[in-house]
């Protein structure tokens, strides 16, 4: 997979805009980042859908808790409907700081991801799901088929152990929220123990650097544009994740503070030279290349994650003949 993310904190007419540059400079999948605070996904990706003739379509990611999983179900078959077929299906457990905002405690978040795309599945197969778990449903079932049916493939997004087992052994790849090869080399060796009890029905998987990626011609540039996601990667990696890459806790800890009270400028300030180059694939096309054919070692496809770079239009263009060897 060669996919790119775009986020709907555009008006949706430029998202599909941004889309059809995406699949003209060579990405076969476009991803929409699904928050509540920003504009509603699905209607971006329609959008998408009409501006573009090949490429996959789908949440990236979707989570189970500020929509019902049957309602992302029949959310994700529409737009399979509108798309003739393209969508795919992006989930996991939600960034943990936008929810809070929501009151959402993400509780059992790998059962509630794993039930929520197993009661998508049967939907899109036409049966009614009845569900008392990390959700509850009574005999839910949706009114029309989707044109992919049980073929709509899904991708679970996460990076915590269990996830990556979890995903390995029932979904059809794994979005992983890293963009070093240190982190993909863990993650595959996760992957590799969750499909050891894959059931050989469950078809071929692949593992997908969800990375976050920042290009330009000037390095400098591209690196300075990458510090607000590197802020919230950072703030919200498991301690074990700082270690690996000789990361300060507390300096971790001061940024996520300072994001929860608000204080942007103050935690992008926070940011190290150290955090952009673990949590970022920034610089010039040739050091993006050569980042990507390193995770490529370990993964199956990249995802050129949010902020893409400090133009745009530029970065999907250079992004998308840097990561061609993806």
């Amino acid at each position: 997979m060669l996919g790119i993310e775009l986020t709907p904190d555009h008006p949706v007419e430029r998202v599909g805009d941004l889309g059809a540059r995406a699949e003209a400079a060579g990405f076969g999948t476009v991803f929409c980042s699904s928050h509540y605070d920003n504009r509603d996904p699905f209607v971006a990706l329609d959008r998408v859908a009409r501006e573009t003739d090949t490429a996959r379509l789908g949440p990236g990611v979707a989570n189970p808790y500020d929509t019902h999983p049957a309602a992302l179900a029949a959310k994700v078959a529409t737009l399979d409907e509108a798309s003739d077929g393209r969508a795919v299906f992006g989930i996991g457990p939600g960034d943990p700081a936008t929810l809070g905002h929501l009151g959402v405690d993400r509780e059992r978040g790998l059962l509630a991801v794993l039930q929520a795309f197993k009661d998508a599945q049967a939907l899109w197969r036409g049966e009614r799901v009845t569900r008392d778990g990390a959700h509850i449903a009574d005999s839910a079932g949706l009114n029309f088929e989707p044109p992919q049916g049980d073929s709509i493939p899904v991708h679970v997004g996460g990076e915590g152990p269990h996830m990556c087992r979890m995903a390995g052994k029932h979904a059809d790849g794994l979005l992983f929220n890293g963009s070093h090869p240190d982190d993909l080399a863990w993650a595959r060796d996760r992957v590799e123990e969750g499909k050891a009890d894959r059931p050989p029905e469950r078809g071929e998987f692949e593992l997908v650097a969800y990375a976050s990626t920042s290009i330009a011609a000037d390095a400098e540039a591209a690196r300075e544009a990458a510090r607000p996601p590197v802020a919230y990667i950072t703030s919200g990696v498991a301690p074990s994740v700082l270690q690996r890459h000789d990361i300060d806790a507390e300096r971790a800890e001061q940024i996520g503070d300072a994001l929860s009270a608000g204080e942007f400028e103050e935690a992008f300030g926070l940011v190290t030279p150290a955090m952009v180059d673990a949590f970022c694939m920034a610089g010039t096309p040739e050091t993006v290349r050569e980042r990507a054919e390193d995770l490529l070692e370990h993964a199956d496809g990249i995802v050129a994650g949010s902020p893409l770079g400090p133009d745009l239009d530029t970065a999907i263009d250079l992004a998308g003949d840097a990561l061609s060897v993806a």
